[in-house]
């Protein structure tokens, strides 16, 4: 009971870094603008997501537009484009797995230690996906704040932490988490399946001995007869 109960914890939250890791490579909050000037009446905000930019004009209407060619982007968001799509098709991939692996699953059959495998190679894959959003969304955040503090850039290229760096990070850590929780149980089922075999080989072997033991007595009896 207590490895099924892992095993949905773990699902939950492969489902959850999964749309995290969506949500992630579409919104366009990666990069905001900064105003700096105390000064300054700010009526537009603009966003710099890895397909398109924003405008947004006084909370009340956004314009966006997508790239024109993959080279408007700036090296980090190329990269991070790249990332977070493979980061995309391993997370659906994981979830798929992980689901083949269910306890609850017959299609499958019923042998748990093919299950436990499955389960352990969804676990991989989830943890592998989470280092993978963790790495672009790190290397920008350090891009944003390494510039943001850099004296020789001007003010009006400078931006701020978008939204969905924050998400990011904690969908990585999601995803982290739920890959744990399936190799876990993985190793757990292998060492509560390797106890239960070896408990009955050693009663095997006790039966055996006393029954070679007290052969050599019947047999003596039979020659006196």
């Amino acid at each position: 009971m207590a490895t099924y109960a892992l095993q949905i914890a773990g699902l939950v939250l492969g489902a959850v870094g999964m749309v995290g890791t969506l949500a992630v490579t579409i919104m366009p909050q990666w990069r905001v603008s900064a105003f700096i000037g105390s000064n300054i009446v700010v009526f537009e905000n603009f966003w710099e997501g890895l397909w398109m930019n924003c405008v947004r004009q006084a909370n009340i209407r956004m314009q966006c537009k997508v790239y024109d060619s993959l080279l408007a982007l700036s090296p980090d968001l190329q990269a991070s484009r790249g990332l977070m799509c493979a980061a995309s098709v391993l997370s659906f991939l994981a979830f798929m797995t992980a689901v083949l692996g269910m306890k609850c699953t017959r299609c499958t059959g019923d042998d748990e230690k093919v299950k436990g495998h499955i389960l352990l190679t969804a676990g991989i894959i989830f943890i592998v996906t989470g280092v993978l959003v963790l790495i672009p969304v790190s290397w920008v955040a350090n891009s944003i704040i390494r510039d943001f503090y850099n004296p020789i850039v001007e003010t009006a290229q400078k931006h701020e932490l978008g939204d969905a760096l924050y998400i990011g990070w904690t969908t990585a850590l999601v995803l982290i988490v739920g890959g744990a929780l399936f190799c876990c149980v993985s190793c757990y089922g292998e060492k509560s399946r390797s106890y239960r075999y070896s408990v009955p080989s050693h009663r095997t072997t006790q039966k055996s001995y006393h029954a070679e033991k007290k052969s050599p007595s019947v047999y003596s009896r039979s020659q006196y007869v």
